[in-house]
């Protein structure tokens, strides 16, 4: 019965989310409602209203670390398209890039610039605005490019030495972040080998087609450009490159931009002050008004409203530890291959209803861990089977922020990109592959290397 009531409960929130993505209604409403239900089961488990407001409270309190973030993302994206460095990196892409191999070349930018970041929200906030554009400036597919962007953005997220995903899971594990790389290597080369081949696929049918023909005349038209402009996104790859922390190397990239959105663009700080807080705009007539446009710290409030709420919600979910009554419901898987098939589905889960990256990852680590212990499985096995689900699938739930934050910093669907970002699929998909065909190779259903 307490099982029950939490499942039924899980189903009738999965089928809110569903139903109010479908519908196109903010997906704040509905986080709300999830809230509401799972205050009502905390209640009925004993809790009174002061101990669910401190859980809350806890979970919740997360969030101001994460507006710092939002903040920055927000900032730089606006001031990047202010100060020309959006403009020029895409006036110089279409110069340079083969407008053939044009997917294929999103994905691979876009997967050296996060692991050099090691931040999927810096990447998509950068280079990842700058390729949406061009992308929007032609015949391309722009659910087919977010989902390259997307895939490549989290590749570092995943695996860089200086990605947050990757340190968190190495310190709740116990194990060397170094180690863990390698194996994320290991087990994502064939993924990452397939998803180039399906990228190629898609740009030989889709070449860089720019429905503006002058798109570059017009950018030299409304932008001054030069190597200059693209200062901001050298300065930030060099500091980042030199281990200087990403929200420190982001705010001397804001400061050079706007430095240059005066001097070279010929803003005046009240201008810069306005892009900064309220979003990019460009207030001359040109076609390229409806492709730059956008950012600003205002653009994420509701993204940092959705985060509020299920950073509570989660607050609640961990202070109350409703979801350790449905631990039994794992106590059978007994081959690797099954045991990956429960991080797969926990982490979908943990995904879902906390809506969060990090949560997910914390949560996973910790529902598995003890089942690993028992079936006398590595810890680095934990590691990266973490890394190969919690970390990538979060990006494909809609209403998560790992899939939620970028695709509002781009002004895209939260739903489209979704059947192209075949590299994050590809990971659990073919990691579930290879248990299936060869976990019967140990003797307790487990693989002593891992994955691939």
């Amino acid at each position: 019965m307490i099982i029950m009531d939490i499942l039924l409960s899980m189903l009738f929130i999965l089928t809110c989310l569903f139903y109010c993505i479908y519908q196109g209604i903010f997906i704040g409403y509905p986080l709300f409602i999830c809230y509401l239900v799972f205050v009502v089961l905390a209640w009925k488990r004993g809790y009174d209203w002061r101990a669910i407001t401190r859980m809350s409270y806890e979970g919740g309190k997360k969030t101001f670390i994460v507006l710092k973030i939002f903040v920055l993302i927000g900032a730089i994206t606006a001031i990047w398209m202010a100060s020309g460095t959006v403009p020029g990196i895409v006036y110089y892409g279409l110069k340079f890039i083969n407008p053939h191999f044009f997917i294929l070349y999103i994905f691979l930018i876009t997967l050296f610039v996060s692991f050099l970041l090691g931040t999927s929200f810096g990447t998509v906030s950068t280079i990842g605005v700058a390729l949406i554009v061009m992308a929007k400036s032609s015949n391309i597919n722009i659910a087919a490019a977010t989902g390259a962007i997307l895939s490549g953005a989290y590749f570092g997220d995943r695996c860089s030495p200086m990605s947050s995903s990757a340190n968190l899971i190495a310190n709740l594990t116990e194990t060397d972040l170094y180690s863990n790389i390698k194996k994320m290597f290991t087990t994502g080369i064939i993924p990452l080998i397939i998803s180039c081949f399906i990228y190629l696929v898609i740009s030989l049918q889709q070449p860089l087609e720019c429905v503006q023909s002058n798109i570059s005349q017009e950018i030299l038209r409304v932008f001054s450009v030069s190597w200059i402009v693209l200062l901001p996104a050298l300065i930030m790859l060099l500091l980042v490159a030199f281990k200087v922390d990403v929200k420190k190397s982001m705010l001397v990239s804001i400061l050079l931009a706007s430095l240059i959105s005066i001097t070279v663009q010929g803003c005046t700080l009240k201008e810069v002050m306005n892009y900064i807080f309220f979003g990019f705009n460009l207030n001359v007539v040109s076609f390229l008004q409806d492709i730059i446009k956008g950012g600003g710290i205002i653009s994420m409030g509701k993204v940092a409203i959705i985060v509020f709420v299920s950073c509570a919600l989660a607050g609640i979910i961990e202070g109350t530890e409703m979801l350790e009554s449905v631990e039994n419901l794992f106590k059978k898987a007994k081959s690797r291959y099954h045991i990956f098939i429960s991080t797969i589905i926990v982490s979908i889960v943990t995904a879902a209803l906390g809506c969060n990256q990090s949560i997910a990852i914390v949560m996973t680590s910790q529902f598995m861990k003890k089942l690993y212990q028992e079936r006398n499985i590595d810890k680095y096995e934990l590691a990266v089977d973490v890394e190969n689900t919690s970390v990538v699938l979060s990006a494909l739930i809609p209403w998560n922020i790992a899939a939620l934050v970028p695709t509002t910093m781009l002004m895209v669907s939260a739903t489209d990109f979704i059947p192209y970002a075949f590299y994050l699929y590809l990971i659990p998909l073919c990691n579930v592959i290879y248990y299936k065909l060869f976990s019967h190779r140990s003797g307790h259903g487990g693989i002593s290397h891992g994955g691939f």
